[in-house]
């Protein structure tokens, strides 16, 4: 493998020379100069080391993103955004899944930080746990001190740059188009427990039920993994509990299909006999049959505003900066009145 002394040796140039080159300084030098250094690269098929990159530079160039886990097409969305914007300012995103265990996060804040990354995205829901969101909290404020920059996607208690879905209007506007629409035994299916995300979805749907004067029972709720097959366990555990429900209400589309699933085994047609609803709007809701009414959350663009304030090195020394993000309801087939 070459070195950046076979480089240097190739060009007739000093090391030093070299490295200014590749590395891409601000020193001046002939176009001729650089032009023998870069053919020496291309020849020796020089590949830089990175972390010594790091040592050299002041610029850092990576940046590291915390998701709870990338193949949930929630976070698949968010990835999306967030690597589009990195790509377009040529950066390297380094992602770390979570799998929603807070102790992981500690760990990836660390291991983000001894990598020099430029900037830290958490993308996913913060927790509803006072230690791990101080020991998180210090990390992050540790980490700016030393010149990184923070971004958080959702509700978490870092006081930093923040971009926030409206998951509480989102949980209301679900709940009062299924009141709207006649229902008024709802079952819902919630997401963790531990997670700000589901408490504030169930808050907006409690608040759309005080409104209509119902209440969302806790014997009506079942928590799960927000993915699809936690869904089906929850809508069979709603269902078995509880079969006079005209509604299932899932705060997450995976979910949500999960119930469209179990609703299919069991015969039950939707929105004939059940009406199913989710939240998200992701991509694959409209594809399913029938296709789901849900909750929009741009998720991508949600993405795409966190990495510009990761990489926003221009701050105005103003304080944070919170950018909200409006939710949508869609109409769709899967939604009827009551039978």
């Amino acid at each position: 493998m070459a070195t950046l002394a076979d480089v240097a040796r190739r060009a007739g140039v000093s090391p030093a020379t070299a490295s200014r080159i590749i590395n891409g300084s601000s020193k001046p030098v002939t176009d001729a100069l650089r032009e023998r250094v870069l053919a020496a690269v291309e020849e020796l098929q020089y590949v830089p080391n990175a972390h010594a990159q790091l040592l050299a530079r002041s610029h850092r160039s990576a940046i590291g993103v915390i998701v709870h886990d990338v193949s949930d097409p929630y976070f698949a969305e968010i990835t999306r955004g967030l690597q589009r914007v990195a790509t377009d300012n040529g950066r390297l995103v380094i992602i770390c899944n979570s799998y929603r265990d807070p102790v992981k996060e500690l760990e990836y804040v660390e291991l983000l930080r001894a990598h020099q990354v430029a900037a830290i995205v958490l993308a996913g829901s913060g927790y509803h746990d006072e230690g791990f969101t101080k020991a998180l909290d210090t990390k992050l404020r540790v980490y700016e001190s030393t010149g990184g920059r923070v971004a958080v996607i959702g509700r978490h208690e870092h006081a930093g740059d923040a971009v926030v879905p409206d998951n509480e209007m989102g949980g209301y506007l679900i709940a009062s188009e299924l009141y709207a629409l006649g229902h008024d035994r709802i079952g819902v299916i919630a997401g963790p427990k531990l997670l700000t995300t589901t408490t504030d979805r169930l808050s907006g749907m409690r608040r759309a039920a005080r409104e209509h004067g119902h209440k969302l029972p806790a014997r009506r709720i079942e928590y799960a993994d927000f993915d699809r097959g936690s869904g089906a366990a929850a809508a069979a555990a709603l269902l078995d509990a509880e079969p006079e429900l005209t509604a299932i209400a899932a705060l997450n589309d995976s979910m949500a299909i999960g119930a469209l699933a179990l609703l299919r085994t069991r015969g039950i047609t939707v929105p004939e006999q059940m009406t199913v609803v989710g939240f998200d709007d992701m991509p694959v809701a409209r594809d399913v049959t029938p296709a789901l009414t849900t909750v929009r959350l741009p998720l991508a663009d949600m993405g795409e505003r966190a990495m510009t304030l990761a990489l926003d090195e221009h701050r105005d020394g103003q304080g944070p900066r919170i950018e909200e993000v409006g939710a949508e309801l869609i109409r769709r087939a899967s939604a009827g009145p009551p039978r």
